[in-house]
């Protein structure tokens, strides 16, 4: 095996020639020392133990015959190949709400209300409004999420998303502080950012009206 190189092999090669078993357990016991030391990022562990004396019983060709704390492997297990792993290829409309996202907008349309269900279709906006930015690292308007979700349940939500939409009380994302805000307001019509300016004219005002009194003072000396 490459990943202990040469000299384990032929370590290995002497501790299989040797003739009494005790001695021969006793060094079997110290070159799986000496193997654990070669790889020491591996965790020390039940498993890592078991791995270390399969494959001293692989180098070995399974000729070593020793006391140890496992069982030799099968000779059947070498080189055998792994069972597949059954994929799921269904296709999604939308990789990047993955396929979880499609199962919650099927349970949304079993929800036993309606109110139940435009709750369900809000907190679905902001999930796709999340894996949309993560996956494109852009923003996706409400509409187009409550457009999608209506395809994706068959347009059994119709009555649910008309609502939301004629309401309007899905909030949009605002890309630069990630908060949800309406469309409509305007951070620089705010009360907060007309005071900030009137406080700033102030200062200004005052600075100016500071200098004036100087330059007359001096003026008067």
């Amino acid at each position: 095996m490459k990943e202990y190189g040469s000299n384990v092999q032929k370590l290995v090669e002497h501790v299989v020639s040797v003739e009494d078993r005790d001695k021969r357990t006793k060094h079997a016991h110290i070159l799986i020392e000496l193997m654990r030391q070669i790889h020491p990022q591996m965790r020390d562990g039940h498993d890592y133990s078991k791995k270390l004396w399969d494959d001293l019983y692989v180098m070995a060709n399974f000729e070593l015959d020793v006391d140890s704390p496992f069982p030799p492997p099968p000779k059947e297990a070498l080189g055998k190949k792994p069972m597949r792993v059954p994929y799921n290829q269904s296709k999604l409309k939308h990789k990047y709400y993955g396929r979880n996202l499609e199962l919650l907008v099927l349970k949304a349309t079993v929800a036993p209300t309606k109110n139940e269900r435009k709750a369900f279709v809000s907190y679905l906006v902001k999930l796709m409004q999340n894996f949309y930015e993560q996956w494109n690292k852009d923003t996706i308007q409400t509409n187009t999420c409550l457009d999608q979700i209506l395809e994706l349940s068959g347009y059994k939500l119709q009555d649910e998303v008309n609502e939301l939409k004629r309401d309007g009380i899905i909030m949009e994302a605002n890309p630069k502080d990630g908060n949800r805000t309406p469309n409509r307001f305007n951070n620089a019509n705010t009360p907060n950012g007309s005071l900030k300016q009137n406080r700033n004219g102030g200062r200004r005002f005052n600075k100016n009206r500071n200098n004036r009194n100087n330059k007359f003072k001096k003026r008067r000396n």
